[in-house]
């Protein structure tokens, strides 16, 4: 049984799944293209971190909402390869939405990348729909921007029986 809790990423399972997460992404886009939160980022109050672990304890997911008064953006969404297929992704998704509700988030955004389209496409199945570059981001060919209103009678779906 896999289990989801909220976190510090400053712990040495979740800092090895976060370098899992940078070589996957070293190997899809240059740097450049590149906007992930370092350990310190992830660490600050605004910043709500979610971890699955698997039967033995060991960390196999992850992701991140940075709120703002604006927006919470998902960062770090991961999943390592061999616990994928177990509706990780989603669970983490449908947790860390709940969580930034709660918190009095009404806007969720994220930045993902064009190569990477089973993460688009569990995006647009909870919902979230393309838009322009938001906060600080510039218009990038390699980014996909996407947003999603959240609270207030909105829900996420059932996860993929697949």
């Amino acid at each position: 049984m896999t289990t989801i809790t909220f976190e510090s990423a400053n712990q040495p399972d979740v800092i090895a799944l976060i370098a899992e997460l940078d070589a996957y992404q070293d190997s899809l886009y240059p740097p450049e293209a590149r906007y992930a939160l370092d350990l310190g980022s992830l660490t600050q109050p605004n910043v709500v971190f979610a971890v699955a672990r698997d039967a033995t304890g060991r960390a196999v997911g992850c992701g991140a909402i940075v709120l703002s008064p604006e927006f919470g953006e998902l960062k770090r969404l991961f999943v390592s390869p061999a616990a994928r297929g177990q509706g990780l992704a989603q669970r983490l998704l449908a947790e860390l939405e709940a969580e930034a509700v709660a918190r009095g988030c009404r806007l969720l955004a994220l930045e993902s990348g064009p190569f990477q389209p089973e993460a688009l496409r569990l995006y647009e199945r909870f919902g979230f729909q393309r838009c322009g570059p938001f906060g600080d981001y510039a218009d990038d060919p390699l980014s996909v921007f996407m947003q999603k209103r959240v609270g207030a009678g909105v829900t996420a779906p059932a996860a993929d029986p697949a």
